[in-house]
């Protein structure tokens, strides 16, 4: 069976039958991609001498894959324009099998970064896995199934930062030996289970002027209903990145947490997930639309960024967490506002488009984020003022919602609306 497999026809039979493929080829990427989230700081951890030389290590390794993502990931969304989404979704599999091996493997902070670098080349899976969704949807079924992508990423965060977590007590290394197995089990199931989304006929040529990033991003911005949204997308997405880039730091520092305790942290954010994108979206979708969702969100979650912020003591973390019930619809939404205003011809280059811009803000985040953190790490435990990057990524996420609501007055006919229900779920 070969790469370039049969496109699915456009009927809503094989669109419903290929629902199921990508679902779990997202739910086994994010499980291995969960396993190395509560071990990767302290990975790093191994080759430093003290929480400010921890953080900036952590800054460079998560800074080398955001820059080789911003490059790459655009010019990866247009070659699956051009070639079908599963080609490259195989080659983001062997990519990501590669980078957790050498990751597990490394025997320096160097040796490290260069293994980022090289993961934020290839792994384009998130952005291809979108488009593939645009492909074999309805512009009014996307917002729920793009939602279905998120509750996914949730279940994966249930089982793998637990996974993670456990095995991390037992090695730091193991976790990433068992995500870059499960990555190759991943792209087996690819070569024999997942069928092409991408017609021939809607495929188009591969074009370098517009595979790189800054056309890339100018593309996005052109694009008719989506204009200032790029700039909410860009805020809520730098304080998503601030999040994960010091959840793991800021848990430590503040209140003690090892692997185990951060694993067991984001067993919970993905149950939350779970069931805030896979079970009440749709509902709050007949109810609400994208757009009055995504606003809602960006609100809640700068409240829930806040109030991690504000947490005295660990408990009151699961209990924020909770509020990512409804803050996660943010992300769903604004996907699928985004997604009806590309063609079908420019899925990938507009989804990978985004993925872009993502990794520009995972560029920046470890920047801002374990920079703040980096001036509060020496305080006592406990500390209010360890919460700073929280408290600036709340700012972010409500000077998103202030834009959002601007841009919305201003336009105001609807983009098309969801019938039934809206990524990354925004987690930790």
């Amino acid at each position: 069976m070969s790469p370039t497999r049969e496109a699915a026809p456009a009927g809503s039979g094989r669109r419903h039958a290929a629902m199921p493929f990508i679902l779990v080829t997202v739910l086994i990427d994010m499980i291995a991609i969960g396993i190395m989230v509560p071990v990767l700081p302290h990975l790093v951890g191994t080759f430093t001498h003290s929480n400010d030389e921890q953080a900036l290590g952590l800054l460079f390794v998560t800074a080398a894959f955001g820059v080789a993502s911003f490059f790459a990931s655009p010019v990866l969304g247009a070659l699956s324009d051009r070639f079908g989404r599963r080609p490259v979704l195989l080659l983001g599999f062997a990519g990501l099998a590669l980078s957790f091996f050498g990751t597990a493997l490394a025997p320096a902070l160097w040796v490290l970064v260069a293994v980022r670098l090289f993961s934020g080349t290839m792994q384009s899976n998130i952005s291809v896995a979108n488009a593939y969704i645009a492909d074999i949807s309805a512009p009014e079924e996307r917002a729920r199934r793009f939602g279905l992508i998120g509750a996914m990423f949730g279940v994966g965060f249930i089982i793998g930062p637990v996974l993670g977590g456990v095995l991390g007590d037992v090695n730091l290394r193991l976790p990433f030996f068992t995500a870059g197995s499960l990555a190759l089990v991943n792209g087996l199931y690819g070569w024999f289970v997942l069928p092409e989304s991408l017609p021939s006929e809607r495929r188009r040529a591969f074009d370098w002027r517009r595979a790189n990033p800054v056309a890339a991003l100018r593309g996005l911005i052109a694009l008719k209903g989506v204009g200032s949204l790029v700039a909410v997308i860009a805020c809520s997405s730098l304080a998503q990145f601030m999040l994960h880039m010091t959840w793991v730091l800021y848990t430590k520092f503040k209140f003690g947490w090892g692997p185990g305790e951060v694993g067991w942290s984001l067993f919970a954010v993905g149950i939350t997930t779970a069931i805030g994108q896979g079970v009440l979206l749709k509902p709050l979708l007949k109810r609400f639309s994208p757009r009055q969702l995504a606003v809602t969100g960006l609100l809640i979650g700068a409240l829930s960024h806040l109030l991690f912020g504000l947490a005295t003591k660990g408990w009151m973390m699961y209990a924020v967490v909770s509020l990512g019930l409804v803050g996660g619809a943010a992300q769903a939404a604004l996907q699928s506002i985004v997604s009806n205003a590309a063609d079908a011809h420019t899925q990938g280059q507009t989804m990978g488009s985004v993925t872009a811009l993502n990794s520009l803000m995972a560029v920046l985040a470890p920047i801002v984020a374990l920079e703040l953190l980096r001036w509060v790490a020496d305080r006592p435990a406990g500390d209010w003022l360890i919460g700073l990057p929280f408290f600036a990524s709340a700012g972010l996420l409500c000077t998103a919602a202030m834009i959002a609501m601007r841009f919305f007055r201003r336009h105001a006919v609807p983009l098309p609306a969801a019938a039934g229900a809206a990524t990354p779920a925004a987690s930790p």
